[in-house]
């Protein structure tokens, strides 16, 4: 068997035969772990969302006191304002981005494999490309949630309306703006959510193969397979290098979109004021707003969905060897 035929094989081992899976019940077990990580996550997203969108004068200054400000004036729940519009919306959402990415991923794999890249190089190319399909398609579904949500996530703070409730939301901006509203900085989610997405997978995909080469298991698919702690803590690794990198590369287009997005129906601000006002309240540094909120819940995502992984893969996937990549149930969008 030739080098070339040895990668296809190796690659075919350690992806998730898509056409096997059994896909109700791994939707159904999916989605109940995606609500279960969402419940403990979601409140970092709430503090990202008001630190992105805090005016000059607010006294909010960093992820502590808007928490205390939260806690102080609504309490717990107020951690969780659009958590029901989110969990309604998203887990389509996800659904649709899952399947895309199963079916494109190995697809890719094969697009790329005549190009005679190094694995880690194919990973990333593979992983980045089929992670961006998918997250282009889910916008349909996301960005009315995204709308929704975050104008609840912000209600009262700073000079922003309220509201009562996802529907008196939807309402009111279609109402304003109609449909068109709902999808408020569309162009700016898919400019921010696809290379997060790409750059998200392409960066696990790549990190773990050369962990993998650093601890000295390669692709021979003879060797002894790493015991499970190992294989949990690498993908932990590239969970987290992953996390960081997609979160300081596409955080300043998540701050404009977020502030285009809750903006009040008669403000309804061009990208380019939106970017002047940044830069005159804070400086270049305005664009990374809510970056540490931001960073730990795209690394969480992914440590998170790990332990999902090695449940459901103990009943719904093939047997994988040590170079095995972690497909996550659900990306990190926040």
């Amino acid at each position: 068997m030739d080098a070339s035929s040895s990668r296809m094989q190796t690659f075919g081992q350690t992806e998730i035969n898509w056409d096997k899976l059994d896909k109700t019940k791994f939707y159904v077990v999916g989605a109940g772990i995606f609500t279960g990580v969402t419940v403990a996550l979601y409140p970092v997203s709430v503090v990202k969302t008001r630190l992105q969108v805090a005016t000059k004068d607010t006294v909010d200054k960093n992820a502590f006191s808007v928490i205390r400000g939260i806690l102080k004036t609504d309490g717990v729940p107020g951690l969780y304002r659009g958590f029901g519009t989110v969990i309604t919306g998203a887990i389509p959402a996800r659904v649709i981005f899952l399947s895309v990415l199963e079916t494109t991923k190995l697809a890719a794999f094969r697009m790329v494999e005549p190009f005679k890249f190094s694995e880690p190089t194919q990973a990333a190319i593979a992983n980045g490309l089929a992670g961006m399909t998918a997250s282009l398609l889910a916008q349909g579904v996301f960005v009315p949630i995204d709308v929704i949500s975050q104008k609840l996530m912000v209600q009262g703070y700073s000079g922003h309306a309220k509201y009562n409730g996802g529907l008196d939301v939807a309402r009111k901006v279609i109402k304003s703006d109609g449909i068109r509203g709902l999808y408020r900085g569309f162009g700016l989610s898919v400019m921010t959510y696809s290379p997060s997405s790409a750059v998200w997978w392409a960066s696990y995909g790549s990190s773990q193969r050369v962990i993998w080469r650093f601890l000295g298991h390669g692709t021979d698919l003879k060797e002894i397979a790493p015991s499970t702690w190992t294989i949990v803590s690498v993908q932990a690794a590239g969970g987290i290098i992953a996390g960081a990198t997609a979160s300081c590369i596409t955080t300043p287009l998540d701050t404009i979109k977020t502030r285009l997005q809750v903006m009040g129906h008669e403000k309804r601000p061009s990208t380019r004021q939106v970017v002047k006002n940044l830069i005159a309240d804070d400086g270049w540094k305005g664009f990374y707003r809510g970056l540490g909120p931001r960073f730990f819940s795209m690394s969480a995502w992914g440590t998170s969905m790990i332990l999902a992984y090695e449940y459901l893969s103990m009943d719904l996937f093939l047997s994988l060897t040590s170079s095995s990549i972690c497909v996550f149930l659900f990306p990190p969008y926040l």
